[in-house]
């Protein structure tokens, strides 16, 4: 897929002679036949997001998506009468998509062409086309991760957290501990690498060096007894967040060299980053070794400095460095560890000691 044609990361449909034949309000009785279902049902589990924009009275619409079935597969219903330029726009906007991400599928000419002059870089197809979408390439992703194929749980979970952020009268603090948050620390598992690839080609905020390590060179280190690939993920009460984070760890004698931390700008408001690196010097500390932090400054990864400074790393020399070589351009922050506490706002389950353990919570 070139740059300019993305792989679509939502569908937003029309209803009336679009996903179900016939028209609502003037029918009544509307059916989706099979080959459709079909589409919805497979393009969720290819991570494809799916919403609606139908000029409909919501709850009667809303009500028949149910009573088909459907209505679990559409997040961020538009059902109503202003132009769906407007709600395409809105939908990208709230899910954080470019607009090159996002396609439009209609049966009406003139609602196609409204949108495509609003929202030029949005793909817009008739609905004739509608049984044909799994077979084409920007609807088919060439890899679909585990996280992919829960991507709507994830965000149907995340609207209903942000609500409730909103609603929330108390502290942040008791916010947090009120969502019963989770975090697994984990080797990473094989299905799990492709998901762990695209962290560290897409989180920049949250990245210390801003490396991308491919597929072939993570799974190379799965079984190198001198690393250790560790996959993040969060729950909550609400529902998984994925995986949200990654470190790949070298081991000697006397340090551990963290080549690689980049975690999810999605958690950067539950502290992820600094409990990964409490936890970290926690277990560094019960084991007796120094800590060792690969760090290149960007435009970008500012906030990442800071919780490794935060943390208490430095700049500071030490003979355990001696048996690293940073690429050019990346320098070793230090720390001697001491035992942490583990956080107030969420649990953390982890193999003790760092790996090799069974699966214990931080206490």
């Amino acid at each position: 897929m070139s740059e300019a044609q993305p792989i679509v990361k939502c569908l937003v449909w029309d209803l009336d002679n679009t996903l179900w034949q016939g028209t609502l309000v003037e029918d009544g009785h509307v059916e989706v036949d099979d080959t459709l279902r079909k589409v919805v049902t497979e393009l969720d589990a290819r991570g494809v997001l799916q919403a609606v924009s139908s000029r409909n009275d919501h709850d009667e619409a809303w009500t028949k998506l149910e009573e088909l079935g459907l209505a679990e597969y559409f997040v961020l219903p538009h059902i109503g009468w202003g132009p769906k330029s407007d709600s395409v726009r809105s939908i990208a906007e709230r899910l954080n998509f470019s607009l090159k991400t996002i396609a439009f599928i209609d049966d009406l000419p003139t609602e196609r062409a409204e949108v495509a002059y609003h929202l030029p870089e949005v793909r817009c197809y008739p609905a004739e086309q509608a049984g044909q979408l799994l077979g084409l390439p920007e609807f088919s992703p060439p890899v679909v991760t585990v996280d992919a194929r829960r991507r709507r749980e994830m965000y149907q979970a995340g609207f209903q957290r942000d609500l409730q952020r909103e609603e929330y009268q108390g502290a942040d603090e008791e916010f947090l501990r009120s969502l019963d948050l989770v975090m697994r620390i984990g080797k990473a598992r094989d299905e799990e690498i492709t998901r762990v690839e695209e962290l560290t080609l897409r989180t920049s905020q949250m990245n210390a060096t801003g490396v991308h390590y491919s597929d072939a060179a993570l799974r190379s280190l799965l079984t190198d007894e001198d690393h250790e690939v560790l996959v993040v993920s969060m729950t909550d009460r609400f529902g998984p967040h994925g995986a949200v984070g990654v470190m790949l760890i070298e081991k000697t004698p006397g340090a551990w060299r963290i080549k690689l931390l980049a975690t999810s700008c999605r958690v950067v408001s539950f502290g992820a980053g600094a409990v990964l690196l409490r936890w970290l010097t926690d277990a560094a500390a019960r084991a007796g070794v120094h800590l060792v932090a690969d760090f290149r400054r960007t435009e970008r990864n500012r906030m990442m400095e800071v919780a490794y400074r935060f943390a208490g790393f430095t700049a500071a020399a030490c003979d355990c460095l001696a048996p690293f070589a940073p690429p050019e351009g990346t320098e070793c922050l230090h720390l001697e560890p001491v035992r942490q506490d583990p956080p107030t706002t969420l649990r953390v389950l982890a193999p003790a000691p760092l790996v090799g353990g069974r699966e214990a919570e931080w206490r």
